[in-house]
């Protein structure tokens, strides 16, 4: 029991460098100016002071999102290990929405006892969501627990504490997922009436709290279930390229501020788009298992091209030189007849 007891505890520490290092890469692009949300998102009164939160609203897309994902990952070699997801959404007065997850990644480092997300990977899958709705904001943490322990640790809060302060209203939201639902034989769960902050699909079981900036403990927060999708959702299925291209998306994203991203074709390819200087052209690179494909779409006509680079975001500036040194020579020999 000590060992355990032990192992709990140590949990958040291997937490704490990831949200000191996400919060670091994050605030400047997570809270950023406003803009008007797509119909689909619920609107928020921004003007409303903020109030300790009394309640959660989660999308079934993200609820689903989250007992899919954590039943698959327990299926797989290491399933003993932790997984987590960094949650995106609005914060109003007294409740806030989760609209988006961010996924600890295939190259994060987990054990049995601790989760470090990929938090340049998290930077570049929030970038991409947010111009969805530049609004979104970091919310909180989820993260399993192999054992029974559905409550955060003293490691936990020691943490999760300090963090909490940079958070909109100096409160944040964490879950803690589980596996330890017992059943009867028909798998019926038999805490048929779960609390208010419990959210129980077979096995499985995720527990909300809120913890806020100068609290001595975590508040356990109820939660209620809302229509809408996880607007991440899509990247989950392309976060094996995400996280091999982040490095250089990232090096893309600071330098060319329209640069898009958006998943296609079924959702099984990342496309990455930058814009050229006339209406509807663009270098276009889509990322799935084989090497980068380059394309250039220029006056209205499509090429296939190969810059022979050691990078996407090397490649795509490759291509720019010689587009622009194409309009040169064009320039040139207009002037000259």
């Amino acid at each position: 029991m000590e060992n355990n007891g032990k192992e709990r505890e140590d949990t958040r520490r291997g937490l704490r460098p990831l949200l000191r290092q996400l919060w670091s890469r994050l605030r400047a692009s997570l809270f950023g100016s406003r803009s008007q949300p797509p119909a689909a998102v619920p609107e928020v009164s921004s003007a409303a002071p903020l109030e300790p939160l009394r309640r959660l609203k989660l999308t079934d897309g993200v609820s689903r999102t989250l007992f899919d994902e954590y039943a698959r990952h327990r299926q797989t070699d290491s399933g003993d290990e932790e997984t987590g997801w960094i949650l995106l959404g609005l914060r109003e007065r007294a409740e806030a929405i989760a609209l988006a997850t961010l996924p600890a990644g295939t190259l994060s480092d987990a054990g049995v006892a601790h989760v470090r997300f990929n938090s340049l990977a998290q930077e570049i899958g929030s970038r991409i969501v947010r111009k969805q709705d530049r609004r979104l904001k970091i919310l909180g943490v989820v993260h399993t627990h192999p054992g029974s322990l559905r409550h955060p640790s003293g490691g936990d809060y020691e943490g999760d504490t300090v963090w909490v302060s940079h958070l909109r209203g100096g409160e944040g939201v964490f879950a803690i997922g589980t596996a330890d639902v017992r059943t009867h034989a028909n798998g019926i769960a038999l805490a048929s009436n779960p609390k208010a902050n419990v959210q129980v699909l077979g096995e499985l079981c995720f527990s909300w709290y809120s913890l806020r900036t100068g609290q001595r403990n975590y508040q356990p927060l109820p939660v209620e279930l809302i229509l809408g999708p996880d607007l991440a959702r899509p990247l989950h299925d392309v976060w094996v390229r995400l996280e091999e291209h982040a490095a250089a998306l990232d090096r893309l994203f600071r330098k060319q501020a329209a640069v898009e991203c958006r998943v296609i074709e079924n959702g099984s390819v990342l496309a990455v788009e930058v814009p050229l200087a006339e209406q509807g052209d663009r270098v276009r690179v889509l990322l799935d298992e084989d090497e980068p494909r380059y394309f250039v779409h220029r006056g209205g006509e499509v090429f296939q091209v190969d810059p022979e680079a050691g990078s996407i975001d090397q490649g795509v500036y490759l291509l720019l030189a010689e587009l622009a040194a194409r309009s040169r020579d064009s320039i040139s020999i207009s002037k000259g007849e």
